[in-house]
């Protein structure tokens, strides 16, 4: 039988079509083949992973290796035991699809990157050279079912990433050096069955894991203390021995009293609670549970003879004064509260300078990388809950003198920064929204995003302490911090008595690093800065840097060329990466932090056209000579007249080799460039230094001798 034309025209459109449906339907999410890139790259291109490209590719339509699509998204990556080495990229969180990653059992190292798949229900990296610290991205994982990280190099305290892992079944931190004690979060893990964390550090007790409903516990050779909780007792397969706990399960308390301290004694039994060893009590806990003794009884009756009469007491002395001191009690009965708000304050702003030290409950929302701003949540029309103030545009016009040129101390990527003097004396600074990017912002971004940057807590980060949004008008006010910028102190300063010293620009470096350390590591998702410059560090009298506008990438459009041309202002500090492609993460911060640390080590600017063409850019002029000892005295900033010690001047310079590497994976994240600088500063002052140079300015010329012993 024949086929006319149109018979067979149709039937070479019918295969045409069925031949290419797969292609169609294989097209891979274009984030996803990125992503899948950098991993690629970043695990120095191994020729096992089979099919994998650096650059290009249909990741599912060609199969590549250890790969499971559902139509165009990635959803599994399993690649255990094939020898990988390098590390694990700056660019996961952008496979939004993807469940299961296993990358077990290869040669992995560095640490786990802050940006990781937010949706994984598995996560496997047991059994590679990863070290460092837990990331807090962990705990914005809210859908993860199975945590592996065993086998590993991880060390400092666990931290309080679990709180919001309700889903959590298996988790296995074992045969690491994690130290400190368990985190309370552990107690919200409710749906938890397997716990592995033998063989780390681990210290105090496992009171918290008493009421888990656990079938799998191992922790064995730690060094726990205290009793086992009787919680404990019906877990079937329960190991704890090597550990520093008191003989057998805990006593019951008796009433009123607490649980007996015991003495410590170290237990070998690596068998659980159903042998005889582990079900051994205290040899003292039958009797105290039997009931009081004639002595203890007595003492309970005479303390409470002795409370109920300092009792009466109080409340004869409370009445006797009661008319007299009512009036002025209403007086000041703010003034405790508030100064005990005031050093909660101080304490936790403290507190965060070290991230070790933080467990923080992250708001539900904070600015990041991945951040979806949803303008339909409902939240029209509403204030947000924020401790920024609302400001109306009257009492700013009058604080600025409507606006004045005379008030005027900046401008900005968004618009122009005034001064405004309000009541009292107070001064803040307050960023006037130009209306060209106001065209492009609606209402409840900005309120949401004024939301987030009122909770951005951090002594070296300005405090957003209002806004204003009515008439047409957007503005933020922040703290005033009135030593001037970075910028102006190493560019333009021509008082000689305000050159920054070494130690300060260390200091300056050191803070400024401790500000992204929080919005990197800290902050739940990570904010990344995207305009960090020494024109956006600001120095109160003390010389401590406050960075600035952090958080206000979140007010800029959506679009890759508007971002580049209003939000990275000098194209002296951007990432190699950004230019190329716009992509802008965590470790584009990093980068552009090593050229501030240039700045302050060299006095050049970025870029500078003044310059012969060889020096005009800072970074390609200065990376080479940075491991040359010779060269790098030559390229100290002249005003610094010498006086700077060598060792320091050398480690300061490798942690800006570091900084600025071209490859973002190669670049540390920021927790590890603060403990390098801190070591650096510990080195510094054997020889205490008279008080007129503890202001970090140069006033005389100190011995030279003296300022090398001090680092």
């Amino acid at each position: 039988m024949k086929l006319n034309k149109v018979d067979s025209a149709s039937a070479v459109a019918a295969i045409a079509i069925f031949v290419t449906i797969p292609f169609v339907l294989a097209n891979t999410d274009a984030s996803d083949v990125q992503a899948l890139q950098v991993l690629y790259t970043s695990l120095n291109s191994p020729s096992q992973l089979t099919g994998w490209k650096s650059s290009g590719g249909d990741p599912c339509g060609e199969s590549w290796k250890g790969l499971t699509c559902e139509g165009s998204a990635v959803v599994s990556v399993v690649v255990p035991g094939l020898g990988l080495s390098g590390t694990m990229g700056y660019l996961l969180s952008d496979l939004l699809s993807l469940k299961t990653l296993d990358l077990s059992d290869n040669n992995i190292h560095d640490s786990i990157p802050f940006q990781l798949p937010p949706n994984l229900t598995s996560l496997n990296l047991a059994s590679n050279n990863l070290s460092g610290n837990l990331p807090y991205s962990f705990s914005n994982m809210v859908a993860l079912d199975y945590l592996n990280l065993s086998h590993n190099s991880l060390s400092q305290s666990i931290g309080d990433f679990c709180a919001k892992l309700q889903a959590l079944s298996a988790l296995d931190l074992s045969f690491n050096n994690f130290s400190g004690d368990l985190p309370s979060c552990f107690s919200s893990l409710s749906n938890i069955s397997t716990l592995y964390m033998q063989t780390n550090q681990l210290t105090g007790s496992v009171n918290v894991l008493a009421d888990l409903p656990l079938t799998n516990l191992n922790i064995a050779d730690n060094h726990f203390s205290g009793w086992i909780p009787q919680g404990l007792s019906s877990i079937p397969n329960f190991i704890y021995g090597g550990n520093s706990f008191d003989n057998g399960p805990a006593p019951p308390p008796p009433p009123y009293s607490s649980p007996p301290p015991g003495s410590s004694h170290n237990n070998h039994n690596h068998s659980g609670p159903g042998t005889n060893a582990s079900q051994s009590s205290h040899p003292d806990s039958r009797n105290k549970s039997n009931g009081l003794g004639t002595g203890p009884l007595l003492g309970i009756i005479l303390g409470s003879v002795a409370v109920l009469c300092l009792v009466l007491a109080i409340v004869f002395c409370i009445r006797k004064r009661k008319v007299g001191m009512q009036s002025s009690a209403r007086a000041s009965i703010g003034t405790p509260s508030a100064g005990a708000d005031k050093e909660f304050q101080s304490q936790r702003v403290r507190s965060m300078a070290v991230v070790t030290d933080l467990n923080p409950s992250p708001p539900e929302k904070l600015m990041g990388e991945r951040v979806t701003w949803n303008s339909g949540s409902g939240k029209r029309g509403k204030s947000p809950i924020t401790t920024a103030t609302s400001y109306t545009i009257a009492s700013l016009q009058t604080a600025t003198n409507s606006f004045s040129q005379e008030c005027l101390i900046g401008e900005g990527s968004l618009g122009r920064v005034y001064r405004g003097e309000f009541p009292h004396g107070k001064i803040l600074a307050l960023k006037k929204i130009d209306s060209a990017a106001l065209s492009l912002l609606e209402e409840d971004n900005f309120l949401e995003a004024v939301l987030n940057m009122s909770r951005l807590r951090h002594q070296n980060i300005t405090t957003l302490v209002g806004y204003c949004a009515e008439h047409g008008q957007r503005l933020l006010v922040y703290e005033f911090i009135g030593n001037g910028t970075l910028h102006d102190m190493l560019h333009f300063s021509e008082d000689i008595s305000k050159t920054l010293s070494w130690n300060a620009r260390v200091k300056v470096a050191l803070g400024t690093a401790r500000a992204l350390e929080y919005l990197h590591e800290v902050c739940l998702p990570s904010v990344v800065h995207r305009n960090l410059k020494s024109a956006n560090i600001l120095l109160d009298e003390d010389l401590n840097p406050h960075l600035s506008d952090c958080g206000i990438a979140a007010l800029t459009p959506n679009t890759e060329r508007q971002v580049s041309t209003q939000m990275i202002g000098s194209f002296g500090y951007s990432a190699p990466e950004f230019a190329m492609s716009g992509i802008y993460t965590v470790k584009s911060d990093v980068y552009s932090f090593g050229v501030v640390m240039l700045e302050l080590l060299t006095g050049r600017k970025p870029l500078d056209s003044s310059r012969v063409r060889s020096e005009q850019s800072l970074v390609r002029w200065a990376t080479p000579q940075l491991h040359d000892i010779d060269a790098l005295a030559k390229m100290v900033d002249p005003v610094l007249n010498g006086m700077y010690p060598a060792k320091s001047l050398s480690r300061f310079a490798d942690i800006i080799a570091l900084c600025v590497q071209p490859e973002p994976e190669f670049r540390p994240p920021m927790s590890e460039v603060v403990q390098a600088l801190v070591r650096l500063m510990q080195r510094a002052s054997v020889v205490k230094r008279r008080s007129s140079d503890e202001s970090g300015f140069i006033h005389r010329m100190p011995d030279y001798e003296a300022v090398e012993m001090s680092f």
